[in-house]
């Protein structure tokens, strides 16, 4: 992977092709440079940070490895459709694992659950973990897989340009009984209490409140269980590198520490980009990977934002933030598996305070990434690398993470210790925080919220901002901020919708 420095001239009339500027060089923003190349345009890959990935990034210290961000890849056929494209297999660039258990989810009070990509394990495991819900539980899943029908086979990789084409979807959502939350679904078929946490705490993994995130979202389980959870051996920076190399081979010219200040409009049409410096670069067709508030509210001039207004933006509801801090010992811990859930002692209420009242309470739910267990190149020998997040509130809410930051690290290491990793302490070798702060200072998440707009029904679909502006001609969005959202099958979807909405480069001949 070779990464221009900036600047670099811009290309000029050598190369006839239409020219397609894409901004932000995470995972959405490689996979619509990588469609984009293969639909015959010239493009330019640029971002702000040093190295691609976005969200997806790396960090590296202290002989340790870290994914900056997601490390649970479902849908990989979505992946592997990218190297097909290009005439390529993926599996002789990147290497995927499937993990079985996808992953534990621990109780506070020690009781544990597994979670399988394998049918009959995972039947195993309800009958073991509550027999009673055994059937509930099957039921839940054919629903699940209905969702699945609706909201991914249908919907993941269709653009939503209209109401009309919103009220064309609309049977299904009726059909799915769409206006419940994941939560209720899962309680209207199991009555554990925990069971019911271990199936509905999924959207999460999207930025979604379980209590209200639709019930089409229950697909995730689905998901996992027919396609599996995997893992990109080095980490899903592996992937990354992957895909930019894969772009580099289709002549995407990747230019890190480029940040663009400002996308160029003239007569309702997207023209090119102006880079912080004050160079500019042309194009046909601009498509902004980056945070959609920040494209609509910061990246174009006021008269080409059309409905998403700063008050719009404003009303609109966002995500969570994450509370991520990275850490590798000087010894193993063999019986952590690579993904462990640890639910809380509350679970509703832990919700209302994250999402609604936007307080930093004094208990946690966690997510403890121990990626060693699977792959021991990320961390020196006879260590491990981890990396555990809290669900917090984005920053409507008024926690001073400058302070608060330090205390409450300490604080999971002491759950930590007195739970998974004794020792802990004493183990440490190397320590890293990330804040709500820097996912609104580093990746420029409006209110730190690190999955965007919140999935909740109200904004989904046609109530996002759409893959196709519908304010300024030849400009298109992908990533967590458009349709269909957050999460990397979401964001890869999201470059896939380009090819029904962006023209083929010949129609610019």
């Amino acid at each position: 992977m070779t990464i221009h420095p900036n600047p670099v001239p811009t290309l000029t009339g050598d190369d006839p092709r239409p020219h397609a500027v894409v901004v932000g060089a995470g995972v959405g923003g490689l996979a619509a440079a990588i469609r984009l190349s293969v639909r015959g345009y010239r493009v330019t890959l640029v971002d702000r940070l040093d190295a691609p990935g976005g969200r997806a990034s790396v960090f590296r210290q202290d002989g340790f490895t870290f994914d900056a961000g997601p490390t649970i890849l479902t849908a990989p056929f979505l992946f592997e459709e990218l190297w097909t494209l290009c005439g390529k297999r993926m599996s002789d660039h990147v290497t995927l694992r499937e993990l079985n258990p996808c992953y534990t989810i621990r109780f506070d009070d020690g009781d544990t659950f597994r979670c399988y990509g394998d049918a009959a394990a995972m039947r195993a495991e309800v009958e073991r973990f509550s027999p009673g819900d055994l059937a509930g539980y099957e039921a839940f899943l054919a629903e699940s897989k209905a969702c699945f029908h609706t909201g991914f086979e249908k919907m993941i990789d269709r653009p939503f340009p209209s109401l009309a084409s919103m009220a064309r979807a609309l049977p299904d959502l009726i059909l799915r009984r769409a206006e419940r939350s994941v939560h209720k679904l899962v309680s209207k078929h199991v009555h554990s209490e925990k069971l019911r946490m271990a199936l509905s705490f999924h959207p999460l993994f999207i930025g979604g409140n379980p209590m209200r995130t639709s019930s089409v979202m229950s697909l995730i389980s689905y998901l996992e269980q027919t396609y599996g959870v995997h893992y990109a051996m080095g980490g899903t920076g592996a992937l990354v590198k992957g895909m930019a190399d894969l772009a580099e081979g289709q002549g995407v010219q990747l230019r890190m520490n480029a940040d663009v200040a400002e996308i160029l409009v003239d007569n309702g049409r997207a023209t090119g980009v102006r880079l912080a410096g004050g160079e500019r670069i042309a194009a046909d067709v601009v498509v902004s990977n980056a945070d959609a508030a920040w494209t609509y509210g910061k990246l174009l001039p006021e008269t080409a934002r059309g409905r998403w207004s700063a008050r719009k933006l404003e009303r609109m509801a966002y995500s969570m933030s994450l509370f991520v801090w990275y850490f590798g010992t000087n010894r193993h811990y063999p019986d952590v598996g690579h993904h462990t859930v640890m639910m809380g002692p509350r679970y509703d209420g832990l919700l209302a305070d994250i999402f609604d009242r936007k307080i930093l309470a004094d208990d946690f739910s966690l997510y403890l990434h121990r990626p060693s267990a699977t792959d021991p190149s990320v961390a020196p020998k006879g260590c491990d690398a981890f990396y555990v997040l809290a669900p917090v509130p984005n920053l409507d809410g008024e926690t001073d993470w400058h302070t608060a930051a330090d205390p409450y690290r300490k604080r999971i290491a002491a759950h930590l210790e007195k739970t998974l990793l004794p020792g802990l302490g004493d183990a440490l070798v190397t320590s890293r925080v990330m804040t709500p702060l820097d996912f609104q200072s580093r990746l420029l998440a409006h209110k730190g919220a690190a999955f965007g707009m919140e999935p909740r029904l109200t904004q989904l679909a046609w109530f996002r901002p759409h893959n196709e502006s519908e304010a300024v001609a030849n400009l298109y969005l992908v990533g967590a901020g458009t349709h269909p959202g957050a999460g990397l099958p979401g964001v890869v979807a999201s470059a896939k919708i380009l090819d029904k909405v962006v023209p083929h480069a010949r129609e610019f001949a």
